[in-house]
């Protein structure tokens, strides 16, 4: 989490990598990256670069299981704000949650699933905890952006 406060200009990488390499269908691999930015900051006319990428690759890998997952949270408000400590009980819940998810055995496509789940339940947060903040006039209280990458195997 970088909660920034007043910014004119800010630039952010959010960033998943997942490598499957070497196995074979016999010895099954599973890589798996999930990461979560939430980015808060404040201001009016503030100009965002904000880059979000996974990348999950298999080499000479058949049978593996290999996924990446970037998902980035945008707060912008036009006053600076601090997420209070209910808030950040929550996301220290969801954190806890997407690692244990990350370790997990579940096939891929439920995994995107639930992170996409665990995703929702972030901007659940945030649009609660901005909910009386005031915002900028053009620009959403809060923006998700996701890019999931990944192999499910054969």
């Amino acid at each position: 989490m970088r909660q920034l406060g007043t910014a004119k200009a800010v630039g952010v990488r959010n960033q998943a990598g997942a490598v499957s390499v070497g196995c074979s269908v016999d010895a099954h691999c599973r890589s798996v990256a999930l990461s979560f930015q939430i980015v808060t900051l404040a201001g009016q006319n503030t100009h965002l670069n904000a880059v979000n990428l996974s990348n999950a690759t298999n080499e000479h890998c058949d049978g593996c299981q290999t996924l990446a997952g970037a998902y980035q949270f945008v707060v912008s408000t036009a006053r600076p704000f601090t997420l209070d400590a209910t808030a950040q009980r929550k996301l220290a819940d969801i954190h806890r949650r997407l690692d244990d998810l990350t370790r997990s055995k579940i096939p891929a496509a439920d995994l995107k699933t639930q992170a996409d789940s665990l995703a929702a339940e972030v901007t659940a947060v945030l649009h609660d905890a901005v909910a009386d903040a005031p915002k900028a006039p053009d620009a959403p209280a809060v923006a998700v952006h996701r890019h999931l990458d990944g192999w499910p195997g054969h």
